[in-house]
């Protein structure tokens, strides 16, 4: 899509609610892992968001910590606490309704889910990426390890950089994959990142998707 474009064509954006529907059973964002003894970091239990499994995960706040961003495509994502900064591509969904993943070829790169919430507005913005490729580790490989507290930055065409503090960092498997709760609409200004995780085998990859939740709490 071209950048010089985007403040025209953003009526266009399917709504989320009908896109959250066709995601249920996860995300399909690496199939081939590289097979080690250790793997990636699995998130910690402490790390984990304290909100039923249905429900959409949102921690009580008295007041929004920040006031929300217009709407404006994503361009890098840093996560400085593990050593990621890496350029942001358009993704959209695949032929089977789940959200594509960057090409795998690039271990430094990342997608942001297009046709959703632009990260830093109202609503629930997904950014994905590979855990790792046939080369070895990728992007995201230690997303698992993240803890609450950490920042997220999300850099937009709009030049404005939105910060998120995380709340929360889990591992679901694929198969009972937890879509209101991880896309649903808090009310607030949220991000979602998104990677393989738990298990892996040779025959099936990865069997579960790492997900941090993270909250809008500044801007610059």
């Amino acid at each position: 899509m071209g950048r010089d474009r985007w403040d025209t064509v953003r009526s266009r954006r399917t709504p989320w609610g009908a896109i959250a529907l066709v995601m249920l059973t996860g995300l399909a964002l690496m199939r081939n892992g590289v097979e080690t003894s250790a793997g990636p970091p699995q998130p910690a239990a402490a790390a984990s968001v304290a909100a039923p499994r249905d429900a959409v995960a949102a921690a009580p706040l008295p007041d929004e910590p920040v006031q929300p961003l217009a709407y404006a495509p994503a361009s890098r994502v840093r996560i400085p606490s593990i050593q990621v900064d890496a350029p942001l591509i358009d993704v959209n969904l695949d032929p089977a309704g789940w959200i594509e993943a960057p090409p795998p070829q690039d271990a430094n790169l990342a997608g942001w889910y297009q046709n959703g919430i632009a990260p830093g507005q109202r609503g629930t913005a997904v950014v994905v990426g590979h855990v790792d490729n046939l080369a070895g580790p990728a992007v995201f490989y230690g997303l698992g390890s993240l803890e609450k507290g950490r920042r997220v930055e999300v850099t937009r065409y709009d030049d404005t950089v939105a910060e998120f503090e995380i709340y929360g960092v889990e591992v679901f498997p694929k198969d009972d994959f937890p879509g209101p709760r991880v896309y649903g609409d808090t009310g607030y200004a949220e991000l979602r990142v998104i990677t393989c995780g738990g298990g892996y085998s040779k025959a099936g990859g990865y069997d579960g998707n790492v997900v941090v939740f993270a909250r809008l709490v500044g801007t610059r």
